[in-house]
């Protein structure tokens, strides 16, 4: 079935706009934290442009519309007219917004987002008025023939300003389909024009390369121009030519340049000398003639003259050197890294192939183990060669569908706008560690559960602006949203500044509602996870934020459904810090494979610190049922994992046990007993959520070699599960 190709180019175009709105995004961020400098205007200006003219390709009229008035107020800004205030960056931010929505209706084919309207009106009353509609150009092929008549010098006629453009196409403008006549005759509409044509460059013909730039265009243009409307003209060809632009009077004419009128760069090029018959002797060599020299022809109407000429080695041009000029403006783009979007579809196919990869190469390493074979012996040799490849094509199918978090942080950007202003509360949103990167099925899977708790910080979290400064705080709060990488896992925290969490209003509602018992005797740490319970809520009164008891409960499932965890941490007057861990990827991870009362069980690597074998020295017992064992200068609880599952009771004595040595995110350890360590592996990832739900302690499963199904633990879930129970019942008795 043939594939429409406007449609592919449309697609494209959308995907060009989340890129540009990437980067409006970022540098009106940098704007907000101070940055004023023209390069990051112009980064908003552009973004916002390049938009407004690939929509105006695909007739999306409401598109074009807003993102005209707001380049109209941009345009403002970046001809220093207006100066950026609070009050105006807050505008340009809602203006993004509702840009971002105009796109995403525009790509749904949805009708425009309501409100948007009030946001432009709010952003033309910046400037004193409106932008006005766009006018489209009307397209005539009549041109009015003018006269020229040389009169020689007005010596008293007002100097014109003179721009010098200096234009050198590389090869990649061609072979993008884009030509430069076209550009040429868009400078020629901008005033009077001169054109020369650089045939320095052109080889002879019989070395010519029909696929490579020879051609350079020098460009005088007088009149009423300014910078800006100059490198409109180049605005969507930049980054495959280089560009230097002249300001001031316009140079002596170069001795020894011949003039080529063309109007309108229509008229036709000097016949060129006749090429040889084609029935010569092939023996003979064909003459191969000089490049043609272009001799003058009389002007015919006023229109852009071409010339060919010989000018200087294409560089910018000193300051010093023409007096009179402004300094060369020379833009010069790096050649743009060779990018392929592809479906994710096809990208999450290539994922389960590697998977089974990875099964079939256990299987195959499972059956020459049981064949004995030598470890030196040629099928070994293959066999670990084969072993290194596969997991090299799993780490590049896991980069490929790596993605930094940025956008996803961006998003949160707006929510945070929207919720502080909706409970009239001054926010600041303060990322860290945006190139973090993490599975694309994270990402997207996160943005819930990321909205529900910034919307908590900004409502319950932080303080009105009143109580800030009677604590002593500044009348804007802060929220951080973070992420990094910490022993194998992606650990992404959003903190405020704000009050912290009122233990005791959490203790009072959670005993009203029945909750907990009014005599319980709870922790911090137990009060918090209060917040957790499904129905609760601190909310004197329901809002569009909160306030119906659904959001934590929420936030807690979607991050067990990804295999992680969330913990808080929070100090009264301070703050709270909520920790949300995930698994890198939920494809493929590094494991050792143990054995736990004749069951074989996978603990992942990046959660072992060491391996050990237990002696009577280091066990200690503390309690009635509980051990730990004395390591490296300190204490560390002992979990025996056949109790924890439910395989056997507690054992009498662990001495010549072999313990793992876990790690968790807050720094804790604890150390895990197993009957045996089988070997080092890497398994692919089978999920249990949809299935049976969260399980506690146990992440996932997976298939092994043999075919056997083992499951996946997740030791900090199962050590904050656990009960602790290392000495069985006559055993305690006995001590």
């Amino acid at each position: 079935m043939a594939t429409d190709p406007m449609a592919e180019i449309r697609a494209s175009f959308f995907i060009e706009c989340e890129e540009l709105l990437e980067s409006l995004q970022d540098a009106l961020s940098d704007m907000d934290e101070g940055s004023h400098d023209n390069e990051t205007i112009n980064i908003v200006f552009r973004a916002v442009h390049s938009i407004k003219g690939g929509a105006g390709a695909f007739g999306l009229d409401a598109l074009v519309g807003f993102a005209h008035r707001y380049e109209t107020v941009l345009d403002e800004l970046r001809s220093g007219r207006m100066t950026i205030t609070p009050e105006a960056m807050k505008l340009f931010f809602q203006a993004a917004d509702f840009l971002q929505d105009h796109v995403r209706a525009a790509r749904d084919a949805a009708p425009p987002p309501e409100g948007s309207e009030g946001c432009l009106v709010a952003l033309e009353a910046l400037i004193g008025g409106g932008a006005g509609p766009v006018v489209e150009e009307e397209v005539t092929d009549f041109q009015p023939m003018g006269l020229a008549f040389d009169f020689g010098p007005a010596e008293d006629a007002p100097a014109t300003p003179v721009w010098t453009v200096r234009f050198r196409p590389a090869a990649a403008l061609y072979s993008s389909g884009n030509e430069p006549l076209h550009l040429l005759r868009a400078l020629g509409k901008l005033g009077s024009c001169t054109t020369r044509c650089d045939l320095s460059r052109l080889p002879p013909l019989e070395t010519l390369d029909p696929e490579s730039s020879w051609l350079d265009w020098t460009v005088e243009i007088s009149g009423d121009v300014t910078d800006f409307d100059i490198r409109e003209v180049f605005d969507f060809v930049e980054d495959v030519c280089e560009i230097e632009i002249e300001s001031g009077a316009s140079p002596a004419a170069l001795p020894g340049l011949a003039e080529l009128s063309a109007p309108g760069f229509d008229t036709p090029a000097p016949d060129l000398p006749a090429l040889p018959p084609l029935a010569q002797d092939p023996e003979d060599p064909i003459p191969v003639a000089p490049a043609p020299r272009l001799e003058a022809v009389s002007p015919a109407r006023s229109e852009p003259r071409l010339e060919a000429v010989a000018p200087p080695p294409f560089a910018a041009a000193d300051p010093a050197a023409t007096p009179g000029t402004g300094p060369a403006v020379r833009e010069s783009a790096s050649e743009p890294s060779a990018t392929v979007r592809v479906d994710l579809d096809r990208i999450d196919r290539l994922v389960n192939l590697v998977g089974e990869l990875v099964i079939n190469q256990a299987m195959l390493a499972q059956s020459v183990a049981e064949a004995g074979l030598p470890p030196n012996s040629a099928v070994m040799t293959g066999l670990e060669a084969f072993m290194m490849l596969t997991r090299d094509i799993q780490d590049s199918v896991m980069m490929i569908r790596a993605q930094p978090v940025k956008p996803l942080f961006q998003r949160m950007a707006r929510i945070v706008r929207e919720a502080s202003g909706a409970v009239g509360k001054e926010v600041r949103l303060r990322t860290e560690g945006e190139a973090t990167e993490v599975d694309k099925t994270v990402i997207e899977r996160l943005a819930d559960p990321l909205t529900h708790m910034i919307r908590n910080a900004v409502d319950h979290g932080l303080e009105t602006p009143e109580k800030r400064r009677a604590a002593g705080k500044t009348a804007e709060g802060v929220i951080t949203l973070s992420a990094q990488h910490r022993s194998g896992r992606v650990v992404i925290e959003v903190s405020d500044d704000g009050a912290g969490i009122n233990r005791p209003k959490v203790r009072e509602i959670a005993v009203s509602k029945g909750l907990v018992a009014a005599d319980a005797q709870l922790s911090d740490s137990e009060i918090d996870n209060l917040l957790f319970l499904p129905g609760f809520s601190t909310a004197d009164q329901v809002s569009a934020l909160s306030g119906r008891g659904v959001g934590m409960d929420v936030v807690r499932q979607a991050i067990q459904s990804l295999g992680g965890r969330i913990t808080i941490h929070s100090e009264p007057g301070k703050g709270t810090r909520f920790s949300i861990s995930l698994p890198l990827t939920l494809a493929v991870l590094d494991g050792m494979v143990v054995n736990v009362a004749g069951e074989t069980l996978v603990v992942p690597l990046s959660a072992i610190l060491e391996t050990a074998t237990l002696t009577d020295e280091d066990i200690r017992a503390l309690g009635p049922n509980t051990n730990v064992i004395h390591v490296r200068g300190a204490f560390v609880p002992l979990y025996d994992l056949g109790a924890e599952l439910g395989y056997r009771a507690p054992k009498s004595s662990y001495a010549g046990g072999i313990v793992l040595l876990t790690a968790q995110e807050n720094g804790t350890r604890s150390a895990l007993v197993v009957d045996s360590i089988l070997e080092q592996r890497q398994v692919v990832i089978k999920g249990l959520q949809r299935s049976y739900g969260h399980i506690p302690g146990v992440a996932a499963a997976t298939i092994l070699g043999d075919g056997q199904i083992a499951l996946i633990l997740d030791p900090p879930d199962l050590v904050q599960n656990a009960s602790g129970r290392t000495r069985s019942q006559a055993f305690a008795l006995a001590g």
